[in-house]
């Protein structure tokens, strides 16, 4: 599947998830005390979108934001060509500021593949 082919996640979702763990960090510095700075290491994980992809040669093909691109996930072969699946994104963050997604795939509510690139969510 060509890179421009492969389905990708609404660059606003991903915005106002950003935008989420932006204003749960500011809140935590505003109001952080040191019995609280020593358990909270700045990580926070929001699920950014859902979308609808299509099982092909035993992958799933997805863009995907912040300069990763093109990226192809395997899927176990008893799933044949052509099922229908769902591909869920979740941003990975450090004190608001992004630094990895996270993405998994399910088939009829089963979880297939999760992968991560950057820090782990």
């Amino acid at each position: 599947m060509a890179t421009e082919e492969a389905p990708g996640f609404n660059q606003e979702v991903i915005t106002q998830a950003l935008a989420a763990a932006q204003s749960h960090s500011a809140s935590l510095h505003a109001t952080a005390t040191k019995a609280h700075d020593r358990l909270e290491d700045g990580a926070l994980t929001l699920g950014a979108q859902c979308i609808s992809v299509t099982v092909q040669n035993g992958k799933v093909c997805l863009n995907l934001p912040f300069g990763i691109g093109h990226v192809c996930l395997p899927v176990p072969s008893w799933i044949p060509n052509g099922t229908a699946a769902q591909a869920c994104l979740a941003i990975c963050t450090k004190w608001g500021i992004p630094c990895g997604v996270e993405v998994t795939v399910s088939v009829a509510g089963q979880l297939i593949v999760r992968k991560n690139f950057g820090c782990s969510c």
